[in-house]
């Protein structure tokens, strides 16, 4: 089974999108100081690269 470009962007997305909020998650409900802001912050970076990946599937 071959993998095209649009494949591999959407299982990067999927990837980004379950790191975003395990991210989140962490910075939430694990690290309630100020690491838990970095942690939360890092994962709505994962959150927006994952929706530049979403929007370039089948324009590439």
């Amino acid at each position: 089974m071959g993998m095209n470009k649009n494949t591999i962007l959407g299982w990067a997305t999927l990837l980004m999108l379950s790191m975003g909020f395990l991210l989140i998650g962490l910075g939430v409900f694990k690290y309630r100081d100020v690491s838990g802001w970095g942690f939360a912050a890092v994962g709505v970076g994962f959150l927006a690269i994952s929706w530049v990946f979403s929007s370039l599937k089948g324009r590439l």
